[in-house]
């Protein structure tokens, strides 16, 4: 039989492991033009929240399976442009064998990197912190950019590739660990406990005495305003994600921006990384070389197990992650 994972109700809140229900199913066998893969390693991340709870579209439907970055092994190959042995990535559902008419698919060499960098550093965790730095935050040598959820899977690639741009780096975690692994892992010049921080806007204006140029934003919410209070002229804000309102149950009141936004000039704007697309080769080759160069490093927490699955993905909400969140089978 083949084990499978549908949404078995709509989180309300704080996802619960009885959103979420394990499914046995016949195994599939593939026909003409199609591909049998096994499931490798899956990609947990916060944006599946909203699909889950209907407010991003596609939603995930009721008692159809999730879906999110697979990276799988092709087992059986009645399709022209792959073979039993191919490594390949695309989005899946979360089941441990799939059949496949290969649209979506991309083949993936292992040779090159471990086989789960594709979920992250060289996969849509890597281009997000590439593209969104490079295009929307222009940073420039000896600026200072702030990065919201530092420790997490695009925060702490963000911060490196500010370093590597000649900028001061300064990221947002919420446990003192994140914060040594900030500066001794990925070289960043300063950390914030935002926990242990009573007064966080000061806190931020310390760490920053010539104030804050470029803000990545992965967290939304206080710490956004916090770090926005101490933003310059001119400053940029690229905006990743808000998981700190992901789970909220009633709309929040947050400080008006607009007097902020007009009287200093600021460029705040979101992303969908799929707008990068023609440019992913470009990504991928320049992430790849600096991580062959040693100029960039990664962190991955890897949970072993179809079943945990869900208490992977609650995780992300609980912190319980350093860098991408996978689970591998």
């Amino acid at each position: 039989m083949n084990n499978t994972i549908t949404l078995n109700s709509r989180p309300v809140g704080m996802p619960h492991i009885s959103d979420f229900k394990f499914v046995k199913e016949p195994m599939p066998g593939n026909g003409t033009g199609e591909v049998l893969l096994k499931t490798l390693y899956v990609s947990v991340d916060p944006y599946l929240r909203g699909k889950m709870s209907g407010t991003k579209t596609p939603r995930f439907e009721l008692n159809k399976p999730i879906s999110s970055k697979i990276i799988a092994e092709v087992m059986e190959s009645n399709h022209e442009k792959f073979s039993k042995g191919d490594f390949v990535s695309g989005y899946l559902d979360w089941k441990e064998y799939l059949v496949s008419d290969g649209t979506g698919l991309t083949k993936i060499d292992s040779s090159t990197a471990p086989l789960s960098t594709y979920l992250g550093i060289l996969g849509i965790t890597g281009l997000s912190a590439y593209f969104a730095l490079l295009e929307i935050g222009k940073p420039k040598p000896g600026e200072t950019l702030v990065v919201s959820g530092a420790a997490g899977a695009v925060g702490s690639i963000v911060g490196q590739i500010g370093k590597i741009m000649g900028c001061r780096v300064i990221g947002i975690v919420g446990r003192d660990e994140k914060m040594e692994l900030l500066k001794t892992k990925f070289g960043f010049d300063g950390a914030i406990n935002y926990k242990t921080n009573p007064d966080i806007k000061a806190a931020i204006a310390e760490a920053c005495p010539n104030g804050v140029d470029i803000y990545f934003d992965n967290v939304g919410g206080e710490i956004s305003d916090a770090v926005i209070a101490n933003i310059n002229k001119y400053g940029r804000i690229p905006v990743c994600g808000t998981i700190s309102n992901y789970n909220d149950t009633e709309e929040q009141t947050v400080p008006s921006l607009l007097p902020l936004v007009v009287y200093k000039f600021l460029l705040i704007q979101g992303f969908l990384i799929a707008d990068f697309a023609e440019k992913f080769p470009q990504g991928i080759a320049q992430l790849a070389a600096w991580l062959k160069e040693g100029k960039i490093a990664y962190s991955e927490t890897i949970v072993e197990g179809f079943n945990n699955l869900p208490e992977a993905f609650i995780g992300l909400f609980e912190g319980k992650n350093e860098g991408k969140m996978i689970v591998k089978l």
